[in-house]
């Protein structure tokens, strides 16, 4: 090198970080805040769009116009068909085919023997034992409401992500086109599904199994899209050697081969279902969500309990069934085995079967549980729960104040206080850090659909509540976490609380906090605690049990104390996995706020319940969409930053 490159080596100057010039704007605007225009302050009046004005004119259009509503009308009269079916053979409804309502105990049977084909006895116990407690409760007519639309939903959610998720897989521009849309209504608080179901369709059953249909069908397209992409080329060739055509490739081969796959789609689908079917009583669907709303809107502490120990039982129920129908491999039996040995539990059936109706015949209580034969627990559940309270009042009272007085109302105050603009800048300098100019570009496009929207401060509330939660979540979820990875035993026994916790419909875990803390801000951060604490933990285990042992004995051998191992080797590499959990906690946050809105908030999820009681789609719709993009920002930053961690580990 010669010497005069020396001085231009020397004195070349490092290049600025946009992100710390970015930030250092929003820093500035904080600070010059009392001086700052009413237009750097809040969206002034000239710059919100009347978005939902114009939704509202397209869905006119489509509606009136256009004659969509003749078409979702058909479409539902269908779907109104098959629910008539169906709620006659399960409770009874006065329509064709008029067979109904099967008895109780046929009905425990059935699943009985349901469970114990698909897991064995456990899993026999479980399902037959759930339709059980509901006869016996004296809950039998509700379950079966809501049965009756999931029997009907599934299907045809499973159906339509099938044809779709392999019409997404075979062209590119399907794909293309299905990404973003599926990112967003994946997002979007399940109100949002309602208002325009409410609009073309009406209110009752069919409006239910309707919003409940769309709502469950895109993690079907993810999953069959998935497991196409799984298949092994060497299939597809043994297929073609065969002589197969498309079709037959298609239906013998690589649908075959991503069974495992979609059914893991099936059980998504069936717990949106039974989550949607239990919400869907804000739109008058009948059954166990109708009467849940009923009884917590009345403080039935006791009879909400009874409900919701049955909706979690039909969950978990559902789960299990569904998961090992997913796991369950095909059985290959010897040939020349008669019919009897080769489908035994059916057999077995058909028999309990015959029994059943006959006892049912000759016993009516094994056909329907009368109003006097009922059991139930509401008043030793009240007497418990005035107790509970009573002995944890000073402590929940303590608890409401400090909250309310030093975390919330500040938190709140501090972030409606900062200038919109500000707001844009950090999220501006956080997408710069993490992805560049295009994720900078992607997140205030985000955000700033809300500044125009006109619904800031409500959006700035509902943030507000999530960034609570989630810190409060975060706070004793983590640790958590890592005490049970320190023990195989340990962890599989908590992975397994947190399986079943995912499968609680949403409404359940306003009970606990309504029952402790009554209706106010602190119930609804504790509802959302709760809901968002079970990813955490789960992302926690399986990352810091994910990491290789060979690296941990690695540490070991270079004489790493357990702390050393475990903050040095183990949570490094473990990060991009937590961050997976992290992210699911914020989005679950984002639909519980907007749930736990029924008791009482002032935030997006409130509006959008008052848009849902007046039938308002466009502004239903924006307020959606709000929701939506806050969870996608906040999805794309924390995505961006799993990948450079793991780039940054070689994964």
């Amino acid at each position: 090198m010669s010497e005069s490159a020396l001085p231009l080596a020397t004195t070349a100057k490092p290049r600025l970080n946009p992100a710390w010039v970015v930030l250092g704007l929003a820093l500035c605007l904080i600070l010059a805040r009392p001086y700052l225009p009413e237009g750097l302050m809040r969206p002034v009046e000239g710059m919100i769009l009347p978005l939902a004005d114009w939704i509202n004119a397209v869905f006119t259009w489509l509606r009136d116009d256009l004659g969509l509503i003749h078409v979702t009308r058909a479409f539902a009269d269908g779907i109104e068909w098959l629910l008539d079916v169906t709620a006659n053979i399960l409770y009874g409804k006065n329509r064709w085919p008029r067979i109904g309502p099967l008895p109780w105990i046929v009905v425990a049977l059935s699943a009985g023997c349901l469970g114990y084909w698909l897991g064995g006895l456990r899993l026999a116990l479980l399902a037959g034992g759930t339709f059980v407690w509901i006869a016996l409760m004296g809950q039998w007519q509700w379950a079966m409401e809501t049965l009756s639309v999931i029997v009907v939903a599934a299907p045809v959610s499973v159906l339509l992500g099938l044809m779709m998720g392999v019409a997404t897989w075979r062209w590119r521009w399907v794909e293309a086109v299905m990404n973003p849309v599926l990112n967003i209504a994946q997002s979007l608080p399940h109100f949002a599904y309602m208002i325009p179901i409410v609009v073309f369709i009406g209110v009752g059953p069919k409006a239910g199994a309707i919003v409940t249909i769309i709502f469950s069908v895109p993690p079907m397209i993810r999953m069959t899209l998935l497991g196409l992409r799984k298949v092994p080329p060497e299939v597809i060739e043994s297929g073609k050697m065969c002589g197969s055509t498309s079709w037959q490739l298609m239906t013998r081969v690589r649908i075959p081969t991503a069974r495992t796959e979609i059914l893991v789609g099936v059980n998504q689908v069936i717990m949106q279902c039974l989550a949607m079917v239990v919400l869907a009583s804000f739109i008058g669907m009948p059954g166990l969500g109708q009467k849940l709303l009923q009884l917590l809107q009345a403080l039935k502490i006791g009879r909400s309990i009874e409900i919701g120990i049955t909706i979690v039982l039909l969950a978990v129920a559902l789960d299990r069934c569904s998961k090992a129908w997913a796991e369950r491999q095909p059985v290959h039996h010897e040939p020349g085995l008669s019919w009897t040995a080769r489908h035994r539990v059916m057999s077995v059936w058909a028999v309990l079967m015959v029994a059943g109706f006959a006892l049912s015949a000759v016993v009516p209580f094994f056909a329907e549980v009368g109003r006097g034969q009922s059991l139930s627990l509401a008043d030793p559940l009240d007497a418990m729960m005035s107790w509970v309270i009573v002995t944890l009042d000073p402590v929940t009272q303590w608890l409401r104040w400090f909250l309310i007085t030093w975390v919330l109302i500040p938190v709140r105050d501090a972030l409606l206080w900062l200038p919109y603009t500000a707001v844009l800048a950090l999220v501006a300098a956080a997408g710069l850090a993490v992805g560049g100019w295009r994720s900078a570009l992607i997140c205030v496009g985000f955000i700033g659909y809300i500044a125009i929207t006109g619904w800031w401060d409500r959006a700035m509330i509902t943030v507000y509540t999530v960034l609570v939660a989630v810190a409060v979540a975060t706070s004793f979820g983590f640790p958590l976490g890592i005490w049970a990875a320190r023990h195989e035993a340990r962890a599989k026994r908590v992975l397994l609380l947190c399986d079943s916790l995912q499968t609680f419909p949403s409404f359940i875990y306003l009970i606990p906090v309504i029952m402790l803390f009554g209706v106010n801000d602190v119930a609804v951060v504790g509802a959302v605690v709760l809901f968002a604490a079970v990813p955490l933990i789960r992302y926690t285990i399986e990352g810091l049990r994910g990491v290789p042992e060979a690296v941990i004995e690695a540490a070991d051998m270079s004489g790493a104390t357990r702390g050393q191992s475990l903050w040095h080797v183990r949570l490094p590499l473990a990060l991009p996995t937590i961050m997976v959990g992290i992210n699911q906690s914020l989005m679950f946050s984002l639909f519980m706020v907007i749930i736990a809105a029924f008791i009482g908030t002032q935030d997006l999820g409130q509006e959008m319940q008052r848009a849902l009681s007046s039938t308002d789609v466009g502004k239903g719709l924006v307020l959606g969409f709000a929701v939506a993009f806050i969870g996608l920002a906040a999805d794309h930053l924390i995505n961006k930053m799993a990948e450079g961690r793991r780039r940054t580990l070689g994964l």
